[in-house]
């Protein structure tokens, strides 16, 4: 069996233009058996890109074949090869260490042996800075000498947030959307989630088991945001599902506060919207329903008088209403009019859909 010895260069070359060079140097020795470098010969080797430890993750591989010169030596740039797992271009070289595993078949096949691990001690500058240029809403992860992780950010008005602890909180972009696998996580169907006061908002119909996550911006390079163990707001987390059937109130909150430390977490609930009269109501009216294929309630009610001529649409801490009277919801707006009222019963069929920013239009009609 022939004997393989490797020796591992990085040369790092400056910039000349604005592209980051997907690819940086290597160069390593082939050995036969005897000791003597394979001179002029035809090697192939394996290439891969590990995580945090020499038997870490595996988060790039790549192959190649060379032929050595006269000295044994093969020179190749990681990174140009034949990728076999992920992408060079996907490694986000600014977080956690990496390491360079070296596979190699001297005779040119795809017999590898393993020649050895080697921890990159210095990553190539222009891959850092590469990964440092990030999406929109996706901020920069720092690694303190304990090995936490902090999030610096910044808000569409160019206010920095300081870094907090990415361990169970986060700093959240002030423009927050929600996609799922409703829409097959497709970031430019993402739904804008609606500031109130402390909180964000949204509502939505789902089937049962609909995975969601919430996104910096419409584009696939930004930012996206799942759940921890503890329910908590984090970056690139885990999935938050909803259970059941249902139209939901989709919430994003401070949930507390740890010394300055936000603490961020979202809620789904599943729930029925409220029709409330003003004054005594109605003599009865039928379960609240929704309709899926035309996104609508609709309920009767019956024995609406003068005396009772107007409602509100409550949605948990909203409510709905009617400023100009012309069928469009308004949040927190004026009681919704019950048109040609008088002093005799008459029914009615109210009919109504809500928006995912809370906004939607109503009719009435009398039965």
């Amino acid at each position: 069996m022939k004997k393989l010895y490797a020796t591992i260069g990085l040369f790092l070359a400056t910039l000349l233009s604005a592209q980051v060079p997907q690819a940086f140097s290597y160069q390593t020795i082939a050995f036969n058996a005897s000791g003597a470098p394979i001179a002029n010969g035809n090697v192939a080797l394996r290439i891969s890109i590990l995580e945090n430890s020499a038997t870490g993750t595996v988060l790039y591989t790549e192959t190649h074949t060379k032929t050595t010169n006269a000295k044994g030596l093969v020179n190749l740039n990681i990174g140009q090869g034949t990728a076999t797992t992920g992408t060079f271009a996907g490694i986000n070289w600014g977080t956690n260490t990496k390491f360079v595993k070296v596979e190699m078949d001297p005779a040119g096949g795809s017999n590898y042996t393993n020649v050895g691990v080697n921890q990159l001690m210095t990553v190539p500058y222009a891959q850092v800075s590469k990964t440092v240029v990030t999406g929109a809403g996706q901020g920069i992860t720092l690694v303190s000498p304990n090995g936490t992780n902090y999030t610096l950010n910044v808000d569409d008005a160019g206010n920095l947030n300081l870094p907090q602890s990415s361990s169970g909180s986060s700093s959240l972009p002030l423009n927050l959307y929600l996609y799922g696998s409703y829409n097959s996580f497709n970031p430019s169907g993402a739904e804008l989630l609606r500031v109130v006061n402390s909180w964000k908002q949204g509502y939505k119909y789902f089937p049962a088991n609909t995975q969601l996550k919430f996104i910096a911006a419409q584009n696939a390079s930004a930012q996206v945001y799942g759940s921890d163990t503890n329910n908590l707001i984090i970056p690139n987390g885990n999935s938050y599902t909803a259970s059941s059937n249902g139209f939901y109130s989709i919430k994003v909150f401070n949930s507390t506060i740890w010394g300055s430390v936000a603490m961020y977490s979202a809620t789904l609930e599943n729930f029925t919207p409220q029709i409330d009269f003003i004054g005594s109501g109605p003599s009865s009216m039928t379960p609240l329903t929704y309709n899926v294929a035309t996104n609508k309630f609709s309920t009767q009610v019956y024995g609406v008088t003068s005396n009772s001529p107007t409602f509100v649409i409550t949605l948990n801490q909203e409510e709905l209403g009617d400023n100009l009277n012309d069928g469009n919801f308004d949040i927190d707006g004026a009681p919704i009019m019950i048109p040609n009222t008088t002093t005799t019963p008459k029914n009615y069929k109210i009919e109504f859909n809500v928006n995912f920013d809370g906004t939607g239009t109503y009719t009435i009609t009398q039965i």
